[in-house]
């Protein structure tokens, strides 16, 4: 789950990690409201109105503006609210500013990239930093890896002094301010643990020419598989930003993730769902998303996730490939009937079954009268809808 920049500096604050002052604004008025108390408060007329949206790349995409009092706050707020911001990580659609966060100015000396993140393959949370600050940190990790820092964290003992230390030398920082890093670095450590985040990245993180340290960044993402620690989550998300299908998914019980294929695919398993799509990709075609029903999917379930595929304009055809154990074949074929009635089928549609109740369901799919081409095996179900697909193209 994300959230927003603001948000995370909140969230910041109650750690003790440093933020400049800042005000969410939803409204040209409110922008030029918060413009004018920031401006009275830190007596510094230079104030950033910043786009918030679940992305990255804001500043190269025009969605960053730094301007001089609350007249020109307003203006800059009257260009960013409605408009649709692309970068890198939203992709050609890119997404629609409908939140301006206004922060104070500040005097930065440097920039530095520093992030927290959950490393799965040395099991431990990984703390990362880096002298390109504010430079997409996927083009450094490309052209240039050694200067990205790595230290990783001992859930035994802890994030310990020196190793933020040796990563602050590293980064040349010394003195009053190395020591504010460390604290910063320990703090930010306490609050990924106690908020069960799967990431936080701060981009940049800035020493000021008075020497100290703050965060003027803030992107979290939280392990949605902790949810149930934390009720207060709800509150934080942004419908808006969410892709819809994944959003109604969620609501239903079914794992969903979008992409940008144009063959859906129905799955149950998560590592059968995964290999699906590679299979996929491996016959020449792009998968349109994850989707896994679960073992134990209720014909209503199978439906739905029917249903949700469906609804992406972007899908050309789907692929279901269902292994049968605790899920049996015979009510993904009744879910896969159901939902094609009720929906229409406009595009191709090859089922592969095996496993519980096999021919049971085989023998509904062939009498459904609907246009389902069946598949012997994955790799020739993988093939034919790759087929299927670039020949309706």
């Amino acid at each position: 789950m994300n959230i927003h920049e603001y948000q995370g500096k909140q969230i910041f604050t109650r750690y003790g990690i440093p933020v400049p002052k800042g005000i969410p604004a939803f409204s040209v008025a409110e922008v030029k409201s918060a413009a004018e108390k920031l401006v009275a408060e830190t007596k510094n007329e230079v104030v950033v109105v910043k786009a918030q949206i679940h992305a990255g790349g804001r500043g190269k995409a025009g969605g960053v503006k730094v301007v001089k009092g609350a007249a020109a706050a307003e203006e800059a707020a009257q260009k960013l609210i409605g408009a649709t911001l692309v970068t890198p990580q939203t992709g050609p659609k890119g997404k629609k500013v409908e939140r301006l966060y206004v922060e104070q100015g500040l005097a930065i000396a440097r920039e530095i990239y520093m992030a927290m993140l959950v490393d799965r393959e040395q099991r431990r949370i990984c703390f990362m930093a880096s002298t390109e600050g504010g430079v997409e940190i996927e083009k450094v990790a490309a052209e240039t890896p050694e200067k990205i820092l790595k230290a990783w964290i001992d859930p035994a003992t802890g994030f310990m002094p020196y190793q933020a230390r040796k990563i602050g030398f590293q980064l040349g920082l010394s003195g009053a301010t190395l020591n504010e890093f460390v604290s910063f670095a320990q703090k930010m450590y306490a609050m990924f643990l106690a908020e069960d985040c799967s990431l936080v990245e701060i981009n940049p993180f800035v020493v000021t020419k008075e020497g100290g340290v703050v965060a003027l960044d803030a992107k979290i993402n939280f392990d949605d598989n902790a949810s149930f620690r934390h009720k207060e989550w709800e509150e934080l998300r942004d419908k808006s930003e969410e892709n819809p299908q994944e959003t109604e998914a969620k609501e239903t019980g079914i794992s969903y993730v979008a992409l940008e294929g144009n063959i859906g695919c129905l799955v149950n398993g998560a590592g059968l769902a995964m290999s699906t799509m590679d299979i996929i990709k491996h016959f020449g075609g792009e998968p349109a998303n994850f989707l896994d029903v679960g073992g134990g999917a209720t014909k209503d379930q199978v439906t739905k996730a029917f249903q949700l595929i469906m609804k992406d304009p972007e899908v050309k055809g789907i692929f279901v490939n269902i292994f049968g154990g605790i899920m049996k074949c015979d009510i993904i074929a009744e879910g896969v009937i159901a939902a094609t009635k009720a929906v229409g089928l406009s595009v191709p549609l090859v089922v592969r079954l095996e496993g519980t109740n096999v021919e049971l369901g085989r023998e509904l799919l062939a009498k459904s009268g609907l246009a389902i081409t069946p598949a012997s095996n994955m790799i020739d179900g993988a093939q034919k809808i790759v087929e299927l697909v670039k020949g309706k193209n």
